[in-house]
């Protein structure tokens, strides 16, 4: 691409580049802004997980979520969902937690397609201890930073670039 935001010549043509729009500077400090935290911002939050407990932040969202979820049983489907994270990641992530002890899975009585991930009591014991260290996180890293409007603003915009998947539910 030329320093113009326009393809360089001998690029590749594509059908639909007749209506193909390049970023504005405000779309592209908008994207910049929005990649640098979906990239930078989950390693930030991960690191006192692990040096306090051991823990990625997706073990931890995992156990966070399931912890707040009624008789702290989750879909891996609306699991995955939450945690933002991929079915097979989870199945993997769920597969160390049951070896650790903290989760059991099991087929969903309602229905047996599913398959329902349980926090036990030891999963529990372990995201109680963790959530101090992560809620500290994530005030120093983002919240204290941000205003109130800031904060509304970011769940806003988060609200509306939620991507729920089609077996969600």
């Amino acid at each position: 691409m030329s320093s113009t935001g326009e393809p360089m010549s001998g690029t590749v043509e594509h059908e639909d580049d007749a209506e193909l729009r390049w970023l504005d500077e405000q779309e592209k400090a908008a994207w910049t802004g929005l990649i640098s935290l979906v990239l930078l911002l989950p390693g930030k939050l991960e690191s006192p997980l692990r040096q306090e407990h051991g823990l990625t932040l997706f073990e931890y969202l995992v156990l966070s979520h399931l912890s707040e979820a009624p008789q702290r049983k989750l879909r891996m489907g609306e699991l995955a969902f939450l945690a933002s994270g991929s079915l097979s990641r989870l199945s993997n992530v769920t597969k160390r937690c049951e070896r650790r002890g903290w989760v059991l899975r099991t087929p969903d009585p309602a229905d047996g397609r599913y398959t329902l991930a349980e926090l036990t009591d030891a999963g529990f014991d372990i995201v109680h201890l963790a959530a101090p260290t992560h809620l500290r996180a994530v005030r120093r890293i983002v919240l204290d930073s941000l205003n109130t409007n800031d904060q509304k603003a970011l769940a806003r915009i988060a609200q509306k670039l939620r991507i729920i998947p089609d077996d969600f539910g």
